[in-house]
């Protein structure tokens, strides 16, 4: 383009070709977005970003730097709606709601459902959240509310207050009039909840049910009385455990008195488990969060606190290594191989943690079967101890003739392995015991173990064996 020929701004190109192999944003396309509203296009940019369905314009503010977040959201002000944000990354939606008044905040919650709205607030600080909630009609501020007296990832946290409930003495006839004359109900719902005098629910009714049976017939006929409630303090985890159990499309939430007060739907448990899940292997790690968007400062303190810890169990199995220096000044090949019985043990406690850690969470790991699965765990590392340690044992005495060194490393290894196997699964089943969670503390006590043990082992059969040059 020449020096005098007016800036234009291409059509956008169609739907599909803006996203790459991975069906996220092409770079390129972020890179258009982010062009316009650097030099001033806002109709471009506008242009650009006009076909993009919500989902797509929240993964837009992820992939723009930090600094061109809060440009973007003032040049499409108006796409950025509650579907926007409800699809957003909690720390890109946290950076923009604070750019934005306790009145635009209301408006965008007020177009939500409650779960969502009530994961816009949450995140707010407690001043931020009562100025928003002023801003709020009194029937959603009230149901707002509400949901955030419940614990954080509680059942009541994660439900929708908009649900449909009829009387059991209804006809079929009934249900489908109230439906069709009121135009203030959800939309989106998969069944009805049949509900007595007190609101108790007793019982469910799918739509396609209700589309071919007679008007005449009562609810009470057609519903299906035996249904999966949800405690309004249940853990969100145990939720999704039970949506998985049971295939649930969705589910009633109840009250501690038993009445009916909201609703989760399978979109919502979708999210739950792949947000737990990611989670839970970050926590193994030490990672904290692991979101790529959160604050510099936030991840190093949850890093570093990590580090520290392992920094702290690093000199415990460096003393453990001193208690033979004389050993180890005898046969320098000892110092070689020592890492290599610490090293294995600790693969192999990760191993046998990773299972038990998941086991716990699915609910597959319980009182009835814990002493089984110990047993099994016992079974498996003596089998891999005896494989590596005979493996490793032939090769250090062919590579250095020395067949006494041969046999300890084996033996040290044999012991390692069961160490490692116990305490990959003592240590998560104690610690859920007592109430911590397995994810977060148990490989700091599982390496810990494989270390020490893999040295002392090592080091100690070494030093009675008597091995020298």
């Amino acid at each position: 383009m020449s020096e005098t020929e007016p800036d234009t701004v291409d059509a956008p190109a169609p739907a599909q070709s803006l996203h790459d192999e991975d069906d996220r944003l092409k770079s390129t396309f972020v890179d258009a977005v982010i062009a316009c509203v650097e030099d001033g296009d806002i109709e471009g940019a506008r242009a650009l970003v006009h076909p993009l369905h919500p989902a797509d314009i929240a993964d837009l503010f992820e992939l723009a730097p930090q600094d061109m977040r809060r440009p973007i959201a003032t040049a499409i002000a108006e796409m950025l709606d509650g579907d926007v944000l409800a699809e957003m990354n909690e720390w890109v939606r946290e950076e923009l709601i604070e750019a934005l008044a306790p009145h635009e905040v209301a408006e965008i919650a007020t177009q939500l459902d409650t779960d969502d709205a009530v994961a816009i607030i949450e995140e707010l600080e407690e001043e931020d959240q009562r100025a928003v909630l002023r801003a709020m009609e009194p029937d959603d501020r009230a149901a707002i509310e509400e949901a955030l007296s419940y614990p954080e990832e509680s059942a009541g946290r994660l439900m929708q207050r908009d649900l449909i409930a009829v009387p059991e003495h209804w006809t079929v006839g009934d249900v489908l009039d109230y439906l069709r004359k009121n135009e203030d109900l959800t939309t989106d719902f998969w069944e009805v909840f049949v509900v007595d005098a007190g609101h108790h629910p007793i019982g469910t009714c799918k739509l396609s049910w209700l589309m071919r049976t007679p008007r005449g017939i009562a609810i009470g006929d057609v519903m299906q009385r035996e249904q999966t409630l949800i405690p309004v303090d249940m853990d969100q985890e145990e939720v999704a455990l039970r949506f998985q159990k049971y295939a649930l499309i969705s589910a009633a939430v109840v009250d501690h008195a038993g009445r009916l007060v909201g609703m989760i739907t399978v979109d919502d448990i979708v999210h739950i488990i792949q947000e737990e899940a990611g989670e839970d292997i970050l926590k193994l790690s030490g990672a904290g969060d692991g979101d790529i968007n959160e604050p510099i400062l936030e991840t190093v303190k949850v890093r570093l606190t990590w580090l520290v810890v392992n920094l702290g169990t690093a000199v415990i199995a460096a003393s453990v290594v001193g208690l033979f220096q004389t050993t180890i000044a005898r046969l320098v090949v000892l110092a070689v191989l020592m890492p290599i019985v610490s090293g294995m043990g600790g693969n192999a406690g990760t191993q046998t943690m990773a299972v038990a850690v998941r086991a716990l969470a699915l609910n597959q790991l319980t009182s009835s079967n814990t002493a089984r699965m110990i047993m099994r765990e016992f079974r498996i590392a003596i089998i891999n101890g005896l494989c590596i340690g005979g493996l490793l044992g032939t090769a250090v005495y062919l590579i250095y003739g020395n067949p006494d060194l041969g046999i300890v490393i084996c033996l040290a290894m044999i012991i390692n392995n069961i160490t490692a196997g116990l305490a990959g699964i003592l240590v998560p089943v104690c610690l859920d015991k007592a109430g911590a969670d397995p994810a977060v503390s148990s490989a700091v006590f599982v390496t810990t173990a494989t270390d020490v043990m893999g040295f002392f082992s090592f080091l100690g059969l070494a030093a009675l064996w008597g091995l020298h040059r």
